[in-house]
This record gives structure tokens, sequence and C-alpha cells, in this order.
């Protein structure tokens, strides 16, 4: 149950259309996540996970972004795009992401300008 509502926060703050985002610019390089999985006990995670991160992600489970340090950083939209369209073709990859960094009721979001592979 806690982790359906953690999903369900996360969703909610991830499709929230970014304006007038003002924090500062970074680039962090970490994998991308899909947040159920992540959090659920059975730990998914990995490349033998990409399929099913890709069917929660579809579903409507938030992608995040996990960097080595493990800090978990949530992809909030820009511009008017959802946030999980611009990670979608990199889950459980490594990635590096551009984009104006967040932090907020302790929680750390990225406006994602760009993401490459890694």
């Amino acid at each position: 149950m806690k982790i359906q509502l953690f999903a369900a926060l996360l969703l909610a703050a991830g499709t929230i259309f970014a304006h007038d985002i003002e924090g500062k610019t970074v680039t962090i390089t970490g994998r991308v996540i899909d947040t159920g999985c992540y959090f659920a006990e059975h730990g998914g995670e990995g490349p033998k996970h990409a399929a099913c991160a890709t069917m929660c992600a579809k579903a409507g489970i938030p992608l995040a972004i996990v960097d080595e340090s493990g800090k978990l950083y949530l992809p909030i939209g820009e511009e008017h795009h959802a946030a999980n369209a611009k990670l979608m073709p990199f889950i459980e990859k490594k990635v590096k992401v551009t984009g104006t960094l967040v932090e907020k009721g302790g929680m750390s979001a990225l406006a994602i300008k760009t993401v490459a592979a890694e």
C-alpha cells in the first residue's frame, strides 16, 4: 500500500506541466528506473528488468533517475511534455541528463532539457 501511494504521488508530481521553473542547471549521470519496482520488496532493476519496467512506465508508473550515489531524481515536465516520454527509450540504462534542478519537500526533481545514453 505504501508503494502504491508513493507511486501515485510521484505520478501526480511528474505529470504536472512545468512552468516558470526556477532552479540551478545541472548535469547528472544515472540510471533510469521505474519507481514502482524500485521501491518494491522484489527490487526489480537492471537490464533483465527492462521489459517489466517498460510495462510499468506504459501503465503510468513514474520513471526516475538514480545517480551513482543513490540519490533519486524525479523528472518533471518541461514545456508541456510528459516527464516519462523523454526517459522511455532509456529504461534501465545509464544516461547523462541536463536540466533544471528543483529541490522541495525533501525531494529532488529535474526539468529535463537533454537526455542521452552514457
